[in-house]
């Protein structure tokens, strides 16, 4: 079998479509009949060929086309960095700005969403991509700032700009309080006490009835308010959420071309050799949790006033799960990619509203074939996988082959 990968693949594609004619047969949940299993079968198989053709780069005649690509790339990196970066930025704040005019509630309220998970998707950049400490329990400070505005509004009465500072405050709070206790975990074991923290957040959330009111929730959260002017528009809502997207962009690039930014990326890349040149890591990881944190806060804030209700429910370990999906699939370390990555999480499953009962087979296949074929995400960095590969003492340099002579 090993001899013919090719047969291989398509036995392994079959086998999966067999797996899958139980679901799609379900007279309850039709899909396409014997298609559906077909389909599945040659996706599988697609995916297997992608795989197999990028096992055998080492060919001459892909070395040739990889150089071909290496030059193409460097050629529209090279365009791009001679264009004004400021420029950029302004014609993408334009733009942003220009898209809700003319479109209805619903796509508005869409974009909305999106906003606040770019926001929450760079904060958690912050903790995953940049610091390197894997966070399954990120929506426990999300919900922190939600619950500091529904509690401040509906019982004290303090306004959405009085409490936006606080609810980061304390979501920064929380950030220290997790990130104290998990200074010398590493992998997985930062991973289980993360998602432990989530959890403990949600639960407290859902049982505490005397504060929180339990799985009833908070109603009746006021909205934002300027000089008397309320927000009442999905509109209002999405020219909110792009400024706080903007400053947080703003920042997060600030402290990603930092000194603390490039402490987080030595620590990502060796703890030992990052603490030898000087880096405190103790304060660098309670760093990173505290202002990864602090973004959570601000979008938890954001998302109570625009509901005006919250509840446990909304924040759920699947929410963790989806905003990390975000960062690994636009790019760690990459803001335009986490913002790229955001962006399609939110928007591709309202085109796939009709595929409601299988959106997440089709999602997590997705992940599979993306995660199989680039790994390092969308706009990530392809620097590691570089070097590994001039590393490598059984493949011969690229740059020290001889010119070919005609």
């Amino acid at each position: 079998m090993r001899r013919h990968p090719l047969l291989r693949i398509i036995l392994v594609g079959l086998w999966f479509g067999l797996l899958s004619l139980p679901l799609m047969m379900d007279q309850q949940a039709p899909f396409l009949g014997l298609r559906g299993p077909l389909l599945v079968a040659a996706l599988v198989v697609l995916v297997g060929l992608l795989r197999w053709s990028a096992s055998t780069w080492g060919s001459p005649a892909s070395r040739r086309v990889s150089q071909l690509i290496g030059v193409g790339s460097q050629v529209a990196r090279d365009t791009v960095e001679r264009v004004d970066r400021r420029l950029l930025y302004a014609l993408a704040i334009v733009a942003a700005s220009l898209i809700p005019l003319g479109l209805n509630r619903y796509v508005i309220d869409v974009l909305t969403q999106v906003g606040i998970y770019v926001t929450l998707a760079l904060g958690l950049n912050i903790v995953v991509g940049l610091a390197g400490l894997l966070d399954l329990g990120y929506v426990a400070f999300y919900a922190v700032g939600a619950y500091t505005y529904g509690l401040l509004s509906t019982r004290v009465g303090l306004s959405f700009w009085e409490v936006l500072p606080l609810g980061a405050l304390f979501a920064a709070l929380f950030g220290v309080l997790l990130g104290i206790p998990v200074l010398r975990l590493k992998g997985d074991y930062l991973a289980i006490v993360t998602l432990g923290f989530g959890e403990m957040i949600r639960i407290t959330l859902n049982n505490w009835d005397s504060l929180t009111r339990g799985p009833n929730g908070i109603i009746g959260i006021a909205r934002p308010r300027i000089l008397g002017f309320v927000f009442s528009s999905p509109i209002h809502y999405y020219y909110l959420i792009l400024v706080i997207v903007i400053v947080t962009i703003f920042i997060v690039e600030r402290l990603n071309r930092s000194r603390i930014g490039r402490a987080w990326t030595a620590m990502r890349d060796d703890e030992l050799a990052a603490e030898v040149m000087g880096v405190n890591l103790m304060h660098a990881k309670l760093l990173a949790f505290a202002l990864g944190a602090t973004w959570a806060g601000v979008a938890g804030v954001f998302f109570a006033a625009k509901m005006t209700f919250i509840s446990p429910e909304s924040f759920t370990f699947f929410e963790s799960v989806i905003i990390l999906c975000m960062v690994v699939l636009g790019g760690m370390g990459s803001v335009p990619g986490v913002i790229l990555g955001a962006s399609l999480l939110v928007i591709l499953p309202e085109f796939m509203r009709q595929f409601a009962l299988y959106r997440m087979l089709i999602f997590g296949g997705a992940m599979v074939v993306m995660m199989v074929l680039r790994p390092q995400g969308i706009l990530g960095s392809a620097g590691p996988v570089i070097a590994s590969r001039v590393q490598d003492p059984h493949r011969r340099p690229m740059a020290a082959s001889a010119p070919e002579t005609r």
